[in-house]
């Protein structure tokens, strides 16, 4: 990257629609616009409606707009779901220059060799990151670039998801006027801002609660070794508060955001607040205290379920315990909770960005960081003259289709 630079993430989630802006000057990164809109077509985290999804990816992508005073033309999607799965795999290739000398096209061949794996064929390759690379028989190289060798090899992890999902994931996309100029895996992405370099070598359990779903990414030696995700999250406390206050989802979600708390022992009695009830023209009064009555056991059971299934997945035991982010762990109380019902430390990550100091930003500000760091020599959509920015046309008139994207952004990255 040379100059100023734009990098655009895309977060599409259950409850909302995130674009955020990132501005890179002189290799620092800055915040420079967030467009949020309430999500519509979007259950526990999957396309149910392409025409909702377009428009609230629109309306997201107008409000950042509007606050930089930009033209978008391509975003970094973040994928994620309970179609995605990880293995592990290996390639070799013999260096080709005549003075042995690795350079990235033998990284490339060596990437492209991990890949050729059994597949079925409903499912589809995402990403490949690499683990380790192995020169000779030495192993443990992040970066053989440079080094001089006769057998290359790469011990990586393939990501791979449900083509109709990827599908239908750029299809909204595209449909919104924009470019995919890559998929990137959230708990990659998220995982890249929220745990330090420690936290990934020693093995740490990151828990991503959104509105719909949390997602379960756990890191060990310094790379991502198993996902899971389960389809619970914060409607299923938005949900409870309407059965117990009989009133409107809607009504539920601002009563929850205004004065949810997790924790009954941190609730206040004097908290008090009016909801219109169904099959009622009067309004009911009720205290914090009742809200956390409802709020509490439901969150005792996300913690739970989640402390189950990363048990189920063989890692219910790892030093660098469980970091929380998503929206859902903003609640005060939260935090408390995990801490009751979890078996070792734990602590909330929070992007540290003006703007986008809350949990539920992590994911789509990790994207910009991923992809300033591992795609720095992308060519950029975007330049900037004055006041004005400028969209930049490409020089090729023919529209790739998905899998030349997925290509591309995979050369890019290595």
């Amino acid at each position: 990257m040379s100059g100023n630079d734009i990098i655009v993430s895309l977060d599409i989630g259950t409850s909302k629609v995130r674009a955020i802006i990132g501005e890179v000057t002189n290799g620092a990164i800055n915040i420079i616009g967030v467009g949020s809109t309430d999500s519509e077509g979007i259950r526990k985290g999957a396309i149910v409606d392409i025409d909702q999804t377009i428009q609230s990816i629109r309306n997201a992508i107008e409000h950042a707009e509007r606050m930089v005073g930009i033209q978008i033309s391509e975003v970094y999607v973040g994928i994620t779901g309970s179609h995605i799965s990880l293995q592990s795999s290996h390639g070799v290739v013999a260096v080709q220059k005549e003075d042995r000398e690795i350079g990235d096209e033998d990284i490339e061949r060596v990437i492209q060799a991990a890949k050729v794996i059994a597949l079925p064929p409903e499912r589809e390759i995402i990403g490949v990151v690499p683990k380790e690379f192995v020169v000779d028989g030495q192993e443990g190289i992040s970066d053989p670039r440079g080094m001089i060798g006769v057998r290359l090899e790469v011990h990586s992890t393939i990501i791979t998801g449900a083509k109709t999902s990827i599908h239908n994931l750029i299809r909204v996309v595209e449909k919104s006027e924009l470019k995919v100029a890559g998929l990137i895996l959230m708990p990659i992405a998220s995982g890249f801002l929220a745990l330090s370099k420690d936290e990934k070598s020693i093995g740490t359990v990151l828990v991503d609660i959104g509105a719909g779903a949390s997602t379960i990414s756990v890191f060990e030696e310094g790379n991502i070794v198993a996902t899971s995700t389960l389809p619970i999250g914060g409607e299923y406390v938005t949900s409870d508060i309407s059965i117990g206050l009989r009133t409107q989802m809607e009504i539920a979600e601002k009563i929850k955001l205004k004065y949810g708390c997790a924790l009954i022992e941190d609730s206040a009695a004097d908290q008090i607040f009016k909801v219109a009830r169904i099959g009622s023209n009067v309004d009911k009064e009720f205290s914090q205290i009742d809200l956390a009555n409802i709020i509490e056991p439901r969150a005792q059971e996300i913690f739970q379920l989640i402390r189950a299934e990363v048990e189920r997945i063989g890692y219910g035991h790892l030093t660098g315990g469980y970091v929380l982010t998503g929206g859902t762990v903003s609640m005060p109380g939260m935090l408390a909770v995990a801490q009751m019902e979890l078996p070792s430390s734990v602590r909330i990550a929070t992007p540290d960005f003006i703007g986008v100091r809350d949990p539920s930003y992590t994911n789509g500000v990790g994207i910009i960081q991923y992809v300033h760091r591992h795609m720095k020599n992308r060519n950029s959509s975007f330049s900037k003259s004055g006041n004005k920015s400028t969209k930049v046309q490409s020089t090729s008139t023919k529209k790739a289709g998905w899998f030349d994207k997925v290509k591309e952004w995979i050369k890019e990255l290595i």
